[in-house]
């Protein structure tokens, strides 16, 4: 495809509407964003947590606690002792996983620390049970060093069929999973680098299928060079994105073999080194206004703050061009303003716009798929089978700017995601467990249903208490 001329600037007083209406829409995003701030501390008031542990046997009576714990919990052990990995066939091992951070860079507010990191890490917990059916224990974790991270992590192993690591800064993040992957013989897995980026991958595939463009002709920028970036152009790479049609943009400017701190990086940031000589800024150099100029594709995952991005550089991209402005709690464009400036496709990383490109599309489902198959590590492979299953979710309903990814409300998607896992798991030769893709596909989706009639029956039986109205409610808050 042919680079394309930068699109006009609206005229007139038709322009001067526009930017008055996304002026207005962005208004009314940051007061929606404000109450709904309010709200969920309020609600955090009420529930105490957002999850708890519930007894799955039956207890009838005084003598059942014979058999669930001494004397006959003894033979259980021993059974394990003499064969270990029947922990994943008599204890709960095989379904549960823990979600480590270190609260060092938790979403867009940066390094809040392990305490003020444990609600979002009992969020991911109840969307790992509801979505997938999984059950996740939240594990912030107190430490000083990576060392001391991976030396816990692998401490605690024993317990879990998979680890889910969270909300670490970059570039730490990359080293501990990396360490991580080569000590564990389960699956681990950091969220914030590989569900994002597979999400995003996933919402790209269908957004470029919209505007008729090839994967492998676009011009490409990649606002941001942390967890989600780094990886998400490792992926594209490796579906074949043209490395010198790809820029990434960090704080100082266009990653390029000659930028002035590149010997730095090789020292400091080796992830980063690498993708500067892998894709050598595209050819360019600059600021993101520069990477920006004709370019068809800009995935964003920074600065959550909504000013990060500028109209007039969305203007000087290609015309219709491909926005998705990732950052959380606040995307670094408004969606509004991004479409008023001629994005063709805008998607964010909250649900409350439409295309919400969140990693919630994405490790629910690879989770199931793994744990199903009892597989011993998740490589690249294995993400991007998921992210091709998530976009194929949406194309099976209808692909259109407003519904480029399946949401969080079409749940028949997630067992297929899971399924798609399973499969390249056993393909791969990393699965204990060989299932068909209809088992793997069965499996998922009954354990998918019962996180979901569960929910609904502690609700009906006033077990989880009704959600009460309060001052601080959203607009749209649902009844």
């Amino acid at each position: 495809m042919a680079e394309s001329s930068a699109a006009p600037v609206a005229a007139g007083g038709e322009g001067r509407r526009r930017s008055r209406a996304a002026r207005s829409a962005a208004e009314t995003s940051e007061e929606e964003t404000a109450a709904l701030g309010r709200r969920a501390v309020e609600l955090s008031a009420f529930y105490q947590g957002k999850i708890e542990t519930v007894p799955k046997v039956p207890v009838r009576s005084l003598r059942d606690f014979a058999l669930w714990y001494t004397p006959g919990v003894a033979e259980v052990s021993r059974a394990i002792q003499a064969d270990p990995d029947l922990s994943f066939d008599l204890t709960g091992r095989w379904n549960t996983v823990a979600i480590v951070t270190d609260g060092s860079r938790v979403l867009g507010l940066g390094d809040i620390g392990p305490r003020a990191a444990l609600p979002v890490m009992e969020g991911k917990a109840l969307l790992f049970k509801f979505l997938g059916g999984v059950d996740a224990l939240p594990i912030p974790l107190q430490v000083s060093s990576p060392a001391q991270f991976i030396a816990s992590v692998e401490a605690m192993a024993p317990a879990f069929g998979g680890i889910n690591l969270e909300d670490i800064a970059s570039p730490k993040c990359f080293g501990i999973l990396e360490e991580l992957q080569k000590r564990l013989p389960i699956p681990v897995w950091h969220d914030d680098q590989l569900g994002t980026a597979a999400a995003t991958v996933a919402g790209l595939l269908n957004a470029l299928e919209l505007t008729r463009r090839s994967m492998r002709e676009v011009r490409t920028v990649l606002l941001g060079a942390g967890a989600a970036n780094l990886v998400t152009a490792r992926l594209l790479l490796a579906l074949g994105h043209d490395p010198h049609r790809l820029s990434l943009v960090d704080q100082k400017g266009i990653l390029h073999a000659e930028r002035d701190d590149v010997d730095e990086l090789m020292v400091r940031n080796p992830w980063k080194y690498r993708a500067a000589l892998r894709t050598n800024g595209g050819g360019r150099t600059g600021d993101l206004s520069a990477a920006l100029e004709g370019a068809d594709v800009l995935l964003a995952a920074s600065t959550p703050r909504p000013d990060t991005i500028r109209a007039a550089q969305v203007r000087s991209m290609a015309p219709g061009p491909i926005v998705f402005a990732l950052a959380n709690p606040l995307p670094e464009i408004w969606p509004e303003a991004a479409k008023a400036a001629g994005a063709a496709v805008v998607a964010t990383g909250r649900s409350d716009f439409p295309n919400q490109v969140n990693n919630s599309l994405i490790f629910p489902a690879v989770f199931r798929g793994i744990l199903d198959a009892r597989a011993r590590t998740i490589p690249d492979e294995v993400v991007l089978a998921a992210a091709r299953e998530l976009a194929r979710g949406a194309e099976r309903k209808g692909l259109t700017a407003q519904h480029l990814l399946p949401t969080m409300e079409e749940p028949e998607v997630f067992p297929e995601i899971a399924a798609a896992v399973g499969d390249a798991a056993v393909r791969l030769g990393i699965a204990r467990k060989r299932l068909t893709h209809d088992e793997f596909l069965d499996r998922a989706r009954a354990m998918m249903g019962r996180s979901t009639r569960l929910v609904r029956a502690l609700a009906r039986a006033r077990l989880t208490p009704p959600m009460p109205r309060g001052t601080a409610r959203p607009g749209k808050e649902s009844k």
